[in-house]
């Protein structure tokens, strides 16, 4: 079997009306790199329309065919480019993974008036208001679509809470009173008292019409582009009960394994994730805040930080077999709410942490594979060019994980700034080793594997340009640059 490796196809700034063009002309390529699935953007339209990053909703099943919000395409492309994208990763073996996003709706198309109680927005559970009258735009009627895939009516009833009175011109936090519940859902943390509020207009999936329209959703996707897995936006806002519902319900009705992978941001507090995870029967893997936290803090700290502690307190040390791996994705990226960028130096470091150990399912970031750049602007008004190179070593680390990171892994961890590990190998595949330094050059001596004895391995990577030599035991003296890392495989 291939390691699996997963790459997000995207970040928070891609350019308009490229990715699914994109995803079809290098589908091959990922394949060739050992990508083994492919995380797409949300394909739905949002609010913003052609603009929209997919993760402000606004019609679950307008994949960029109606002309709605401004365009007929999403920010990404047509629904007929989006499915050519997903069946150019399928020819090549290459598995899908949607993005859902089921938390929140934005850009109703009517507003209604409803009884609402105003809440603290810091503690979501203290009422700031008696139950008054506003007007929210809570009514998706979805005109441009006129009712095809779905006559689903979109109103108050469905919602839990919104972020705008437009009567009264004021915003804020607003607990909507209906039928399903006078207070917010159950989630797992009191973050805010109660964090099932996000944004915009909040689903409220305690009523069974929009579980039905959610599940609906995602059996109708899946006819369209047979995808094998789901990443599940924002899941600390929504309970876990439903998720758990979701999951076992797409794949009864697909009859397929899918994969399910869920947002669940908590940087530094690994028993959220854990959980989040026990709630819901371990139907679903989580990707590892905490990892990328420790990653951030290592890349900004340089040699004072201590790398045999860069897995503590972390979900791939906590449950491995449900931890995806990231060194960053569009949320830690430059000029997000949770930015938390790794810094470029550590990059090549980070990723042979996550692509060449044998714990975990690692995510590999686009901008560090393809580079990228975009204009934002500041908390201070002003605008910014942010530049985001590509990772030199990112390509040979993908192929080292394709071709060398299999069978057992023995542990060098006897020194702050210097790790070490070697992987032995199996029938198919041979051996790697690796070293890496966030200080001075390092030397470990480690075993490889007697099956590698009077061998010469040499540095896949470029770093040291000499060859080393195996002993009669199996063991060798491996080397990496300052501040580096280096990945020894058999000289063939």
């Amino acid at each position: 079997m291939k390691n699996g490796t997963m790459f997000q196809f995207f970040h928070w700034y891609s350019p308009e009306d490229t990715i699914w063009k994109e995803v079809k002309e290098k589908a091959e390529y990922l394949g060739y790199l050992g990508i083994t699935s492919v995380w797409l953007p949300p394909a739905s339209k949002g609010e913003m329309g052609g603009m929209s990053n997919g993760y402000d909703a606004y019609d679950l099943f307008d994949l960029g065919e109606f002309d709605q919000k401004g365009s007929v395409r999403t920010k990404y492309g047509t629904k007929d480019e989006f499915i050519e994208a997903t069946q150019a990763l399928h020819d090549r073996g290459v598995q899908v993974i949607v993005d859902l996003v089921f938390n929140h709706k934005a850009g109703g198309d009517e507003s209604e008036i409803i009884q609402a109680v105003k809440v603290n927005e810091e503690n979501r559970l203290e009422n700031i208001s008696e139950p008054y009258d506003i007007e929210a735009f809570t009514r998706f009627t979805f005109p441009g679509r006129n009712g095809q895939y779905s006559d689903f009516i979109w109103d108050y009833r469905c919602f839990s809470g919104v972020d705008y009175d437009h009567r009264n011109q004021e915003g804020g936090i607003y607990n909507l009173m209906n039928e399903h519940g006078n207070d917010w859902d159950t989630v797992i943390d009191d973050e805010k008292g109660n964090y099932d509020f996000l944004m915009y207009c909040d689903i409220e999936v305690r009523n069974p019409a929009v579980r039905e329209e959610l599940l609906k959703h995602t059996l109708w996707l899946h006819e369209l582009t047979y995808y094998d897995g789901m990443r599940l936006d924002a899941v600390k806002h929504i309970s876990p009960d439903f998720f758990k519902e979701l999951v076992y319900f797409v794949r009864e009705k697909t009859g397929k394994e899918i994969f399910a992978v869920g947002e669940y941001w908590a940087p530094g507090q690994v028993e959220l994730l854990t959980r989040y995870i026990d709630a819901t029967e371990g139907c679903m893997s989580l990707f590892d805040s905490a990892l990328q936290e420790n990653l951030h803090r290592a890349s900004n700290a340089g040699s004072a930080y201590d790398l045999r502690t860069i897995f503590d307190n972390t979900l791939l040390v906590q449950r491995p077999d449900l931890a995806v791996t990231v060194v960053d994705n569009h949320d830690t990226q430059p000029m997000q709410a949770l930015e938390a960028p790794v810094e470029a130096w550590f990059k090549p470091l980070a990723y042979a942490l996550i692509l060449l150990r044998k714990d975990g399912y690692p995510c590999v970031f686009y901008p560090d594979l393809f580079g990228a750049s975009y204009w934002d602007k500041g908390e201070d008004g002003q605008d910014y060019e942010i530049f985001l190179n590509h990772v030199d070593e990112l390509e040979n680390l993908l192929y080292a994980r394709k071709d060398f990171a299999y069978g057992i892994q023995r542990d060098y961890f006897d020194s702050p700034n210097v790790l070490g590990w070697t992987r032995e190998g199996d029938e198919n595949h041979s051996g790697c080793a690796v070293v890496l330094s966030n200080a001075d050059g390092a030397t470990i001596s480690m075993e490889i594997g007697a099956r590698y004895a009077g061998r010469s391995f040499k540095d896949m990577l470029g770093k040291i340009p000499d060859e080393i030599w195996v002993n009669e035991s199996g063991w060798a003296e491996f080397h990496c640059a300052p501040g580096s890392v280096s990945v020894w495989t058999e000289v063939n």
